[in-house]
């Protein structure tokens, strides 16, 4: 892929990869994703599909289905710790750790922190967990072919950017998740939601999504390559049109919601 002699001095040149180079063009085309959950042309899981699915076929539950979305992801993160050599560096490291780290607080939380009462399509929870699966080893796999070229010109993990912004995104992102969880009822089979309150639920519906953004955006930072950006200009994306349907639902649902509460982005969208 030819890339802007410019932009080296924050990106990695793109390595000659046949492979990347197609990972990196599809993702910035999966970018687009997030028109489609703003349209409300949702993925068929949580409150989206119950609304908008009646028919259901093949299903799992939640849980079982959420856990096959990310422990092929994590499982990559562990794995690429014995595939690649130490001395491939520590920015190789903290690109393999922070993919992994992210990961694994997500099966975590979804055996321990998250409450469960419905379905997810069988179907899409295989999708994305390939697709998770995919990001991780292509990540991983881009920036070990990055290390023989020149180094961007400016360090984003130096000071901290890159692991500070990472550190700031998971632990919001877990704190969020942790008032959400708080919100159901601790009976199995309760579908009844509620109008979160607390952190950042006072200012943005979707402060979880947020912060999420911000983990991804430092995952980027770390590693520095091409299609590290795509990636996480594809989540910003999906998760801002996701944020902006949820805003949408709230609003459906609850007559007293305040207008005044935005999307993602406090006081933005």
């Amino acid at each position: 892929m030819v890339w802007p002699a410019a932009l080296t001095i924050f990106i990695y040149p793109s390595p000659r990869s046949v492979f990347v180079t197609v990972m990196t063009i599809t993702t910035f085309f999966q970018a687009s994703a997030g028109l489609s959950e703003a349209r409300g042309t949702n993925i068929k899981y949580s409150k989206f599909w119950r609304a908008n699915s009646p028919a259901r076929k093949a299903q799992l539950p939640s849980r079982t289905g959420m856990l096959i979305c990310y422990t092929p992801a994590f499982l990559a993160g562990v794995a690429s710790f014995w595939l690649f050599p130490a001395s491939a560096g520590l920015r190789s490291l903290l690109v393999r750790s922070t993919l992994t780290l992210h990961f694994l607080k997500r099966v975590l939380e979804v055996i321990f922190v998250h409450k469960y009462s419905g379905y997810m399509a069988t179907n899409t929870s295989c999708m994305i967990s390939f697709s998770y699966f995919l990001t991780t080893v292509t990540s991983i796999y881009a920036h070990y072919l990055s290390l023989d070229l020149p180094k961007a010109a400016i360090d984003l993990t130096i000071p901290g950017l890159g692991l500070g912004l990472f550190t700031v995104g998971i632990a919001g992102n877990f704190y969020h998740h942790l008032i959400l969880s708080r919100l159901r009822a601790d009976q199995p089979g309760d579908d009844t939601y509620k109008v979160p309150s607390g952190g950042l639920f006072g200012l943005v519906v979707c402060p979880h999504y947020l912060f999420e953004i911000l983990g991804f955006i430092g995952i980027s930072l770390v590693s520095q390559t091409v299609y590290s950006f795509a990636s996480a200009l594809t989540m910003a994306t999906y998760l801002g049109g996701r944020s902006y349907a949820t805003r949408r639902w709230y609003l459906s649902k609850f007559e007293d919601f305040p207008r005044h509460v935005k999307a993602l982005v406090p006081f933005v969208f």
